[in-house]
């Protein structure tokens, strides 16, 4: 028995031998294992990860509609590519759909729920002061997600979940770009006044200025990377 078929029988009957060879498949894009634009051999991966080709096959059918991966007929599976055209279409779409979280989670926060976010913020105010940006990309990721949960609405998780996929392909690192991370810091700053206020007008415009302006970093980050290496 093959150490994923293992983790299955651990795990039980919910969770199907293809379900866990794209969860494996993922972490290996995303670690990069197997990097952007890079052919998929399903030889090879059925024979590292012990496998048949029937669960692989069923494995990369979801990777591809999530949009890691592509279908090429004739030629296979390549691991996607993600190309400045594709955030400048995905950014505004998860903005317009983290605005709408943090407009339902204005509505639906207790005050239970504002002591913990608040907790999460001084973390971050924190990591901020300190420059510690890897610290500071973990406790900004938990703050968006309690919003999503906040929202309380599936379908809204569900697809910020696979755009999020998809930008994880870009190794995107815009808090690197010059002044971003006190930028960064002040907008999240702003939702959670709003969120405090009870305000989800409020709360909606600081969220998509926040995920608007983390593609304007992105650019501007490009702009020094390119400057530099022209140099």
């Amino acid at each position: 028995m093959s150490t994923l078929q293992q983790s299955i029988a651990q795990r039980g009957v919910h969770h199907s031998l293809h379900d866990e060879v794209a969860a494996r498949l993922r972490s290996m894009i995303f670690e990069g294992e197997l990097v952007p634009g890079s052919f998929i051999d399903e030889g090879v991966l059925c024979e590292v990860l012990q496998i048949s080709r029937t669960p692989l096959r069923e494995a990369l059918k979801v990777l591809n509609a999530e949009g890691l991966v592509r279908h090429e007929p004739r030629r296979g599976c390549f691991v996607n590519q993600v190309t400045e055209q594709d955030l400048d279409e995905i950014f505004p779409v998860i903005a317009l759909l983290e605005g709408r979280c943090a407009f339902e989670a204005a509505r639906n926060a207790t005050d239970a729920d504002l002591a913990a976010l608040d907790l999460l913020h001084e973390r971050l105010n924190r990591h901020a002061t300190a420059g510690q940006i890897n610290d500071y990309y973990a406790v900004n990721f938990a703050i968006h997600e309690a919003i999503i949960t906040l929202a309380g609405n599936r379908w809204l998780a569900q697809v910020i979940g696979d755009l999020r996929k998809v930008l994880k392909l870009a190794r995107l690192q815009q808090l690197h770009a010059p002044g971003r991370l006190a930028q960064s810091l002040a907008e999240h700053m702003a939702v959670f006044a709003a969120l405090k206020a009870r305000d989800p007008d409020g709360a909606d415009t600081a969220m998509r200025t926040h995920l608007t302006r983390q593609r304007a970093a992105l650019r501007e980050l490009a702009r020094v990377q390119k400057s530099r290496a022209l140099a």
